[in-house]
């Protein structure tokens, strides 16, 4: 029976945080997930507000793209020997969604809305787990608001510049290792919202019909909870160590994303794109949470972090059979900001294997409609968790996430 939950997630399972690198979403548009999620360096249409506002430009015609992809996933978790207890996620199924809609003011310049979730996670190990004192849920959601504008400077060149405002929060629940009369063990819940700011940054050159190139940079996003609730459920014994109407503070940092993206197109049927990112996760150096009131002894938590910057490296195919079909493949690789030592349940990466499946068909002139399937394995990992205050163990993550999205031009 060794391994016996590991080795069934060795294809087969899933956790929203099972999606990308650290508690990133990289699910900003259906068309281009079929592709890898490349984007960078070609025209995505009115997704250009993410992949690279200076490609915005370019559109020909005005438009709007609402789409939304469904996550289901687990994580498996087995312990140390000699004990060796297992765990199994029960997440809800993520939805995180896009909206684009991009208008053009003349020939050059365009105006564009995004409102997108490139971050978040959820997470239900439960109450019963063996590593309940470390985390029993969290949830943590993030919608960027971003308006932009684009400017075509040449035939070849264009540029654009997007503002971000991010709203979201943080719900975090965790057992307490004492027991009441019947006992149950206490509980803490941090419950708090969020927002931030940002902006998004690129350039698009196209040197010819076939070849096209860009750059993007998508800034750090400080999400602040300011006098968020920390309820306390624990025995009458010990109340006056949680009191209640406690509030807290924190702060987590959603890092910059600096991409390069080439694109060649052989023939008129065929784009071939190319994505390199480097994610700058070493801006989350800790998770820290500061009470209004003194809490079991102690005015704030904190447990070290200390991610890496990280790489993503993407590749992506898009055939038009016909005029109104296109069939899409993509694969990538998402290297784990998480150094060894610091793995926790709350986020048990590792580095991340996607591959993926699309297809675009043109229902009217002015409607079309885009599909996606992507599956995600990331590689199972042991650690002690001992510099981060996480759960010792070996964890596995799989992921399998369908998309949906409609065009409408005009």
């Amino acid at each position: 029976m060794k391994n016996k939950i590991i080795a069934l997630l060795g294809g087969t399972l899933l956790s929203a945080s099972a999606m990308a690198g650290g508690f990133q979403v990289n699910l900003a548009s259906q068309r281009q997930i079929g592709m890898g999620h490349t984007g960078t360096g070609i025209y995505t249409g009115t997704s250009s507000i993410f992949f690279n506002p200076g490609a915005m430009s370019y559109l020909r015609e005005n438009g709007v793209t609402v789409g939304v992809s469904g996550i289901v996933s687990k994580i498996a978790y087995r312990a140390p020997e000699p004990g060796g207890a297992e765990a199994l996620t029960d997440s809800p199924v993520g939805t995180p969604f896009q909206l684009y809609a991009v208008y053009g003011i003349n020939d050059k310049l365009k105006a564009g809305l995004g409102v997108y979730t490139p971050f978040g996670s959820s997470v239900v190990w439960g109450d019963a787990w063996s590593g309940r004192f470390g985390l029993n849920e969290l949830s943590l959601t993030a919608v960027f608001i971003q308006p932009t504008l684009s400017y075509q400077l040449t035939d070849k060149l264009g540029v654009g510049v997007g503002f971000v405002y991010s709203v979201g929060g943080v719900n975090l629940q965790r057992s307490i290792p004492v027991q009441n009369q019947q006992g149950e063990y206490g509980k803490a819940e941090l419950d708090g919202n969020a927002s931030g700011l940002g902006f998004n940054a690129g350039v698009f050159f196209q040197p010819t019909e076939k070849f096209s190139v860009g750059l993007s940079y998508r800034s750090r996003v400080d999400m602040k909870v300011e006098g968020g609730d920390a309820t306390f459920t624990v025995a009458p014994s010990i109340s006056g160590r949680f009191p209640e109407g406690t509030q807290f503070d924190a702060e987590l940092p959603l890092p910059s994303t600096l991409s390069l993206g080439i694109g060649y197109m052989p023939t008129e049927a065929l784009t071939l794109a190319v994505d390199i990112s480097r994610v700058g996760w070493s801006a989350y150096e800790s998770l820290r949470f500061d009470y209004s009131k003194t809490v079991n002894g102690a005015d704030f938590t904190e447990n070290a972090r200390n991610y890496e910057d990280a790489y993503i490296y993407r590749v992506g195919a898009e055939y038009r059979v016909s005029e109104g079909l296109a069939l899409r493949a993509g694969a990538y690789l998402d290297k784990t900001p998480v150094q060894d030592g610091y793995l926790t349940p709350e986020t048990p990466d590792a580095d991340s294997r996607g591959l993926s499946v699309g297809v675009g068909y043109a229902v009217t002139d002015n409607i079309s409609l885009d599909a996606s399937f992507l599956y995600i394995n990331k590689k199972e990992r042991t650690d002690t968790g001992a510099a981060s205050g996480g759960i010792a163990g070996t964890y596995k993550s799989v992921a399998y996430i369908p998309g949906l999205a409609v065009n409408f031009t005009f």
